[in-house]
Order: structure tokens, then C-alpha cells, then sequence
């Protein structure tokens, strides 16, 4: 007579972080149209008396803010680019965010192989 027993599946830090990595590794990719930064709407007045935009809120304006070589850029957008420009920064944003989260599991991993040493 044979019993079959089901065994827990236990499940190392080191484990569950190999296998987050591994996740993450499988969905990351360079996005090839990705852009770094922020896009913004802000509202100018364009000077003129005569405009609508004396009394009220302004002209609507679309800006992409980045840093580019430590240096804070910021471009204008014409509207009909701001749909493209943000799917464009959002897909930018969820890589950066993603290899973020692999190299702070690598340090985690590092830092679990060096206490597995000292034991």
C-alpha cells in the first residue's frame, strides 16, 4: 500500500525573485518609438488685446519635458501629435519602470548570495 502525499511548494525569496525577474525579462522590450519624459498641457496668452485668451484661461499648449545629457529639455507638441506623443512616452515610462524592477531585484539577489555566504 503506497501513500501519496502533496508537498507544499516552498518557495525561497531567492526563488520568488528569480522567477519576478524572469517574468519581467520575458515582457520587457525596447520600445524603438519610446520617448523619456513627461507631456504636459499648459495655458499661454498670446498677447493680443483683442483675443479671447486676454480675459480668459489662455491657449491650450502641449510640451514634452526630458532631460537630455543632465540637461532639462523642454519641446512643444502641435495637438495633432499629442495622442501619438503620449502612447509614445507611456510605452517609454512602463520600460524604464521595468528595468527599474530588474535591477533592483539583482541587487536583492546579489544581496541574498553575499548573507548565503557568510553562512
Amino acid at each position: 500500500m503506497y501513500y501519496y502525499t502533496q508537498m507544499k511548494s516552498v518557495t525561497t525569496p531567492k526563488g520568488r525573485q528569480r522567477r519576478r525577474k524572469r517574468q519581467l525579462l520575458g515582457r520587457v522590450h525596447l520600445p524603438p518609438e519610446g520617448l523619456p519624459g513627461s507631456l504636459a498641457q499648459t495655458h499661454r496668452r498670446c498677447g493680443k488685446a483683442s483675443c479671447h485668451c486676454a480675459q480668459g484661461q489662455g491657449h491650450p499648449v502641449w510640451s514634452l519635458t526630458f532631460m537630455l545629457q543632465g540637461r532639462e529639455r523642454v519641446e512643444r507638441i502641435p495637438e495633432a501629435w499629442v495622442e501619438e506623443v503620449r502612447q509614445r512616452v507611456e510605452s517609454g515610462r512602463k520600460f524604464k519602470e521595468a528595468v527599474g524592477e530588474v535591477f533592483a531585484i539583482n541587487a536583492q539577489l546579489l544581496a541574498l548570495r553575499r548573507k548565503q555566504q557568510r553562512r
